[in-house]
């Protein structure tokens, strides 16, 4: 079984970084829904594109491994940073 790490492009261009240990095609991540929807107006919530992309996959890694891959991607893409994207964690800090 494939664990995967994806990425969630939204039409607004934010991103969402997330790992599937079953690599299910209907997956699309737990990104905070509350948060996503303050972004979107109800007309643009109508017609709704999102994008998937696998950014790393393998059969023979761990669970703590894939864990430790998903923050790793998610400082790479900064999508941690409220105006890059929807993560929430680990906690973006703005290098000062």
């Amino acid at each position: 079984m494939h664990k995967v790490i994806y990425k969630i492009t939204y039409p607004n261009g934010k991103i969402y970084i997330g790992k599937d240990l079953v690599d299910s095609i209907n997956y699309f991540g737990s990104a905070d829904s509350k948060i996503i929807a303050k972004d979107f107006t109800r007309e643009q919530r109508k017609d709704f594109t999102i994008r998937k992309e696998i950014l790393f996959e393998a059969e023979n890694v761990t669970d703590k491994e894939i864990n430790q891959m998903e923050v790793e991607f998610i400082k790479q893409f900064q999508s941690n940073n409220p105006s890059i994207g929807y993560n929430q964690w680990p906690k973006f800090k703005e290098n000062t």
